[in-house]
């Protein structure tokens, strides 16, 4: 357990999503959310998953102002994306 939690103290956010130790266990966990109908596990994994999709697709540039605008409009364009799905599950659709 010392080691579990030492290894996520130390990384980065961007470190752990590469990490093929988290890949696998985020891949069974959906698995498992799949299997069970877990709505709410799902959700929060599309949450994870598309925002660090996000910070990684409109993070990076040059620092020329108009890719510093492009960016930030990716990133504000993407954010509503997200939650507006996260909305349409959470609060539209029922079960």
């Amino acid at each position: 357990m010392e080691q579990v939690l030492e290894f996520l103290t130390s990384k980065s956010i961007a470190e752990m999503a590469a990490d093929p130790r988290v890949l696998f266990a985020t891949a069974v966990l959906f698995v498992l959310a799949v299997l069970f109908r877990w709505k709410y596990v799902l959700l929060f994994l599309f949450a994870v998953g598309a925002t660090i999709i996000v910070l990684r697709y409109a993070g990076g540039g040059v620092s020329d102002d108009t890719i510093i605008d492009r960016n930030m409009a990716l990133f504000i364009g993407g954010t509503l994306v997200i939650a507006v799905v996260l909305i349409y599950f959470l609060l539209i659709r029922g079960d």
